[in-house]
Formats: C-alpha cells, sequence, structure tokens
C-alpha cells in the first residue's frame, strides 16, 4: 500500500480510476441538515463523499457539493443502488434518478447496496444480482460510472457474481470497526484486488467503539481520540474507513490520523476486541 499522507492520498482501484483513501459519510444524515454538512466537509479538506438512494439525502448531497463551489471534477462521489431497485431496467432507471438528484452526470462509484439473497428470492438471488450487475455494466462502457462496487456482499456473493459478471467489482463496502472487524473476509476481498471499504467505522448508533475501555487506553498512549484510533486501525489493514460527523470540529479530527502508527501489537488487540454493537447484520438473513 502507498504511504498516505493524508485524507485525500490516492489509492488505485483495479481499473486504474485512484479514490481519496478516507471518504466522508452520509449515513443517517437527514437531507435539512446533508447540504450543509457536505458543504462544511468539503470546506475541512475532504473530497470523497459516500451517499445513496435509500439515505433520502442525495438531492442534498449535491447541493452542498454546489455550494462549496469546488470543481465537480476534483470529488470523489459514491452512490448505491436500493434493493427495491434491483434487476437490468430498474437499475439503470434508479442509476438515472440519482444522477438526477445529485445534479451530476456520472458518478465516480456506483454500488449494490445489499446483495440479494437466498432467504428472499431462492434460487433466483444469483440471478438478481448477475442482472443488476449487467446493468451497472452498461452504465460503465456508457461513461455514467468511472467504478462498479458492491457493498454488505461477502465472500461467496462476489464468487457467484463473477460466475457472470465481465467486469471485476473494484470495491466492496462493508461494516467494519473494532469488535465487528470482518478479519477474513477483508484479507479475502483484498487478494482478489478489490478495495475493501468500510462503513460505521466508529460503530454508529448505540456501539461501544468510542467508549470501550481498551480503546481508551490505547488513546491514552498515542495521545489521540478513540475515534481516530478506529480510523487508524481501519487504515493501517489497507481498508479504506468512511466516517460521519455533522460537526466541522469533528470532521478535522476524522483526518487527523497520518501523523502517528499504532504497533502490530495494539493492532492486535484492537482486532481481537469482542462485539461492541453496531449494525452487524448478516447479508444473508437480511428482508428488507
Amino acid at each position: 500500500m502507498a504511504e498516505l499522507k493524508n485524507i485525500n492520498s490516492p489509492l488505485r482501484l483495479n481499473n486504474g480510476v485512484t479514490i481519496p483513501c478516507v471518504g466522508y459519510g452520509t449515513f443517517r444524515t437527514p437531507a435539512d441538515v446533508a447540504e450543509q454538512a457536505v458543504a462544511d466537509a468539503i470546506e475541512v479538506g475532504y473530497r470523497h463523499i459516500d451517499t445513496a438512494a435509500v439515505y433520502g439525502n442525495e438531492e442534498a448531497v449535491g447541493k452542498g457539493i454546489k455550494d462549496s463551489g469546488i470543481n465537480r471534477h476534483r470529488l470523489f462521489v459514491t452512490s448505491k443502488l436500493w434493493n427495491t431497485e434491483r434487476g437490468y431496467e430498474s437499475t439503470k432507471k434508479a442509476l438515472d434518478e440519482s444522477l438526477e438528484k445529485l445534479g451530476m452526470d456520472y458518478l465516480d462509484l456506483y454500488l449494490i447496496h445489499w446483495p440479494a439473497n437466498q432467504k428472499q428470492f431462492g434460487d433466483r438471488a444469483a440471478e438478481i444480482n448477475a442482472e443488476t450487475w449487467r446493468a451497472m455494466e452498461d452504465a460503465y462502457h456508457e461513461g455514467k460510472i468511472r467504478a462498479l462496487g458492491l457493498s454488505n456482499f461477502m465472500p461467496h456473493h462476489v464468487i457467484d457474481l463473477m460466475k457472470t459478471a465481465k467486469v471485476a467489482p473494484a470495491v466492496d463496502q462493508i461494516e467494519v470497526h473494532p469488535g465487528w472487524p470482518h478479519t477474513q473476509e477483508v484479507k479475502y476481498l483484498q487478494a482478489h484486488n478489490i478495495l475493501v471499504e468500510a462503513w460505521g467505522p466508529l460503530g454508529g448508533q448505540g456501539a461501544k467503539v468510542l467508549t470501550n475501555p481498551t480503546m481508551e487506553k490505547l488513546a491514552a498512549k498515542y495521545g489521540k481520540t478513540t475515534a481516530q484510533i478506529s480510523l487508524r486501525w481501519i487504515l493501517q489493514q489497507g481498508v479504506l474507513p468512511l466516517p460521519k460527523s455533522v460537526h466541522p470540529d469533528r470532521m478535522v479530527q476524522n483526518t487527523q490520523i497520518f501523523d502517528f502508527e499504532l504497533s502490530d501489537e495494539d493492532m492486535k488487540t484492537i482486532s481481537e476486541l469482542p462485539n461492541l454493537g453496531g449494525q452487524c447484520k448478516d447479508p444473508d438473513e437480511v428482508d428488507f
């Protein structure tokens, strides 16, 4: 992994496109807050913005980008296809709707938000994922998407998809934070040249990542916050974190993770923490 100096240090995806190594997440940021939050994040220095159709804030995110006055081409913008829009024709339509809401003519990255699973679709699940992916491949070749990816796909979903895919996924965005490391999944994806992005890198609502005594002890040791320790732990695994905050001071804190390095021993300690909460959903068990 190339030396990372700041949140916009580039990582190279498997199709040659580069992506800033830390993104600004907008999960659970309501539309009436997202416009200002995104403009603030860009002011702080973020150039990688992550949203999704189901967040209900794409229009606000697009306005926040416009408010910032920054040239669109200097940003890396991701959105995601929601579960109700899977399938070839629905995917193409949903992508166009996302672009319209964002006020853009292309996305840097477009993800399938969750895999269709057997619990809901039986033997049709793999076919639904394949048809969704085919629509995304066509949009990629049309120049509407610069890179294609997945979200919440576990290795067995990726294996199924690759049986028919003509373009390999560049990214898989999964839940990764202390207490929910997905260690084996991360290693599998990285071994197959798929960049792992961490959603919920600080644990999210109700999680105890930021108040865990071990994390607090490490924060004191390094003179950092528990959030910074968590983000650094993610980065040092070659995983791209997507921290979310609507507070400019915390947005700044989340960028200050490049002036220290966790020891191998401390990395291992964090990786072995027991479940600290978070969503922690099994993609094969979700029914939405």
